[in-house]
């Protein structure tokens, strides 16, 4: 089957990945000069197994409304979207509620494992190297009773697959020795995570699209898709700047840019983008410093060594299409770091330090969006949210999955 992906980033890379190994004729059509250049440049770089509960949780929607318009709070409403995004506001607050929180919980982790699973076997078949580090992931707590919180919220995912480890300030420093400089008021605890990973997403992304391409995928880079075409009812392809490409399915993996194109077709979406920021830093800024990724639950900013170089990351913000890094969010999160690490806190400002923002697709249930839709031909993988590195080989095999089940279905009887 001859199959369009619409997008290059790390989903559309994984799904083009596990099509190709069922025999499928692959083509990405990606606007930017290569793979992985947009939401999934700059992200936190953890494969996070264990933070995959939806954003929309019991109390969540009160804490957002009393951060309005606070440039320092760890999830910025801007004013200014809320007249655009009131039904994916309601979809968010209806998600909230305890038992929808957990079958989310649920059905994220389950996808989470698969992708960690298939995350292996990519490494072993293919070899990509992306700064991939295992067995390195500590989220830290200022008190003993936030910390008990998170371990019974964690543990009560143990039955379904999750391991977490609970370590005392003297665990954590055993296992991570610089947060012995750490004052006490600051660390009680930390929670470790085995199944989590590092690794740098963009790297990975154009090492795999690599990969495919010399064993025949076609990725075509520097193509903007201008809309789907759509023939008796069947999408059979897309147009571009660049002229007609024909598919026999294409599958739309665009992330925030999703809902636009299929609104057309009368399908909807409800992806709104939700605006992320990081700092990249070199190692050199500290190279005495952590050997493992640091979430930091008081402070609300992770850190994560990176080859060489540190990811530091820690916003959230709901401002539609700006990608434009904002100076005062900069600050605010380099200030959260410098309280824990004063050696980080002008890193952003350090020769060959990248300010960066990207659009996470957030759909209100934090349920990634993996399938047929009604139109025949197409489908979608998009709607990650902040898990899109997390789970994006799992989710790449899952749609891999829908197509080869589809082509074994019984035929219809006339």
């Amino acid at each position: 089957m001859r199959i369009t992906i619409l997008g290059g980033g790390v989903i559309g890379v994984a799904s083009a990945y596990w099509l190709q190994q069922q025999g499928h004729q692959v083509t990405v059509l990606e606007r930017r000069e290569g793979a992985g250049l947009e939401t999934s440049w700059g992200n936190g770089a953890i494969i996070h197994v264990s933070s995959v509960q939806p954003w929309a949780a019991p109390g969540v929607p009160m804490k957002v409304l009393k951060w309005l318009g606070q440039e320092d709070a760890p999830m910025l409403l801007r004013p200014s979207a809320l007249p655009r995004m009131w039904r994916w506001g309601l979809g968010f607050l209806l998600a909230s509620g305890a038992g929808r929180h957990k079958a989310g919980a649920l059905s994220n982790l389950e996808l989470a494992l698969l992708s960690a699973r298939s995350m292996a076997e990519i490494r072993d078949a293919t070899g990509v190297q992306y700064d991939y580090a295992g067995h390195c992931v500590l989220k830290t707590f200022a008190d003993a009773a936030t910390l008990e919180a998170a371990a019974l919220a964690h543990e009560q995912l143990a039955p379904f697959g999750l391991v977490t480890e609970r370590l005392d300030r003297a665990g954590c420093v055993a296992r991570e020795p610089v947060l012995a400089g750490v004052a006490p008021e600051a660390l009680a605890g930390a929670l470790y995570f085995p199944q989590d990973e590092v690794g740098d997403c963009n790297k990975f992304s154009q090492g795999l699209a690599a990969w495919c391409a010399a064993r025949g995928a076609d990725f075509r880079f520097g193509v903007t898709v201008r809309e789907l075409i759509v023939r008796g009812g069947r999408v059979v392809g897309a147009e571009t700047d660049q002229g007609a490409v024909e598919a026999d399915a294409v599958v739309v993996a665009l992330g925030s840019h999703t809902p636009a194109m299929l609104r057309k077709h009368g399908i909807s979406v409800p992806i709104y983008p939700v605006k992320g920021l990081s700092v990249t830093a070199p190692r050199s800024v500290w190279p005495e410093g952590p050997r493992h990724a640091i979430l930091d639950d008081a402070h609300k900013f992770a850190l994560t060594p990176l080859g060489d170089r540190y990811r530091i990351v820690g916003s959230a913000e709901v401002a539609d299409y700006d990608t434009t890094p904002s100076p005062a969010r900069i600050g605010a999160l380099m200030k959260n770091v410098g309280k824990l690490f004063p050696q980080l806190a002008e890193a952003h400002a350090a020769p060959g330090a990248v300010q960066w923002a990207g659009l996470r697709p957030m759909v209100p249930d934090g349920r990634p969006r993996i399938g047929a839709t009604r139109i025949p031909g197409l489908y979608l993988n998009s709607g990650h949210g902040h898990t899109g590195w997390t789970m994006a080989a799992g989710s790449g095999r899952r749609l891999a999955e829908v197509f080869a089940a589809r082509a074994n279905a019984p035929a219809a009887v006339a």
